[in-house]
């Protein structure tokens, strides 16, 4: 332990009433038909996989193994002007008028029911309120639980289930209402946050590094060439990974790119869209929970050199429960006062207590003969 740190999460249960099911009866459209074509197809039944078992999962973890240090605290609604400094107009006016209604938003079936206008309002706000508890000093750090995610929404799309980029509306907040002048945003989940580099794509104050499962996996964007334009050419930085990366090559990345670049860039404000779909039980790539852990205390030591130890973790991806829930557990741990822990290589541990157990058997065999 290196001692209880004072950390907010945030959560607001109207997150909760974002619920698309692909059984209900949609707006009919072009755009419907195309997705019901492509759902029946599949082999088998589709559910609609960013459901709100994702939040009361974490939320059942943090019950069950509480943690000392940790507080909790409602959001709020993201403002039109809020969410404006991000996406266009024509976009918003789409998505209110969808508010008490479902339908498709994107082939990427990304979808809405009555009550996700709401929730992403929600959403977004949750995220602004953490940046202002932190930066108003009235916590060490945050971590948003929210939903929908946000990363994969454009100025003038959804898609990746994300409707609002929420990391993006609290990055511009702190900006143009708090004083933060240079914010840096770390991804780690598993897909590229391709809405949150096209929003920030030519912005000189705005660090966005992102690690992520190389293309063609999911959007396919994220090429290490891909870094900014114009005054912002060289702020965007990119680490695309093989499948089945773990913790050696993340840690690598964060100690040899994200802190020089960290270093280099002097943030106000670190924010981290925090994915848990790197790890192993989603398939994607193989990251532990102590490697979600490392990397919380990578950034616990960035902004503590950097900016007054502000730091604000906000929700993105992550689709088994229990790896999702035991991966945020793991960076709430680190935030409020646990030692970061060094990773090894799975299994390494666990055969050298098997060769233990077993030695004296070889021993005893060897000296019969």
């Amino acid at each position: 332990m290196t001692g209880n740190r004072d950390v907010v999460v945030f959560y607001d249960q109207r997150m909760l009433a974002h619920q698309p099911d692909v059984n209900d009866a949609f707006l009919p459209g072009r755009l419907d038909k195309r997705v019901r074509g492509m759902l029946s197809g599949l082999y088998g039944e589709w559910k609609y996989p960013e459901h709100p078992g994702r939040l009361t999962a974490i939320l059942d973890l943090l019950e069950k193994q509480p943690l000392a240090g940790l507080r909790f605290a409602t959001g709020n609604v993201a403002t039109r002007e809020q969410l404006a400094r991000v996406h266009t107009t024509a976009y918003l006016d789409s998505i209110y008028e969808l508010r008490g209604k479902s339908a498709w938003l994107d082939v990427d079936t990304t979808a809405v029911s009555a009550g996700s206008v709401e929730a992403a309002e929600v959403a977004a706000g949750t995220a602004i309120a953490a940046v202002e508890a932190v930066v108003g000093g009235d916590a060490d750090s945050a971590f948003a639980l929210v939903r929908p995610p946000g990363h994969h929404a454009e100025p003038v799309r959804a898609r990746g289930f994300c409707l609002y980029n929420n990391v993006a509306v609290a990055a511009t907040h702190a900006q143009a209402a708090l004083d933060c002048e240079r914010v840096m945003i770390l991804d780690w989940d598993a897909h590229h946050g391709n809405g949150t580099q096209d929003i920030f794509w030519a912005d000189p104050d705005v660090l966005f590094v992102d690690i992520h499962r190389a293309a063609p996996f999911y959007p396919g964007s994220g090429r290490l060439e891909d870094v900014g334009v114009g005054l912002g050419e060289g702020t965007t930085v990119n680490i695309p990974m093989p499948a089945g990366s773990g913790d050696t090559a993340y840690l690598k990345a964060m100690r040899e790119i994200v802190v020089p670049a960290a270093d280099w860039f002097k943030p106000d404000l670190i924010l981290v869209s925090a994915g848990f779909d790197p790890h192993w039980q989603d398939l994607a790539l193989n990251v532990s929970y102590e490697g979600f852990g490392a990397m919380t205390g990578i950034m616990q030591d960035l902004a503590a050199r950097h900016c007054d130890g502000r730091l604000v973790f906000v929700l993105e991806g992550g689709y088994s429960l229990d790896s999702l829930a035991h991966g945020a557990h793991a960076v709430l741990a680190v935030l409020a006062g646990d030692s970061p822990p060094e990773p090894g290589e799975a299994g390494v541990a666990e055969v050298a207590l098997a060769a233990e157990f077993h030695r004296q058997a070889f021993v005893a065999a060897d000296d019969d003969s």
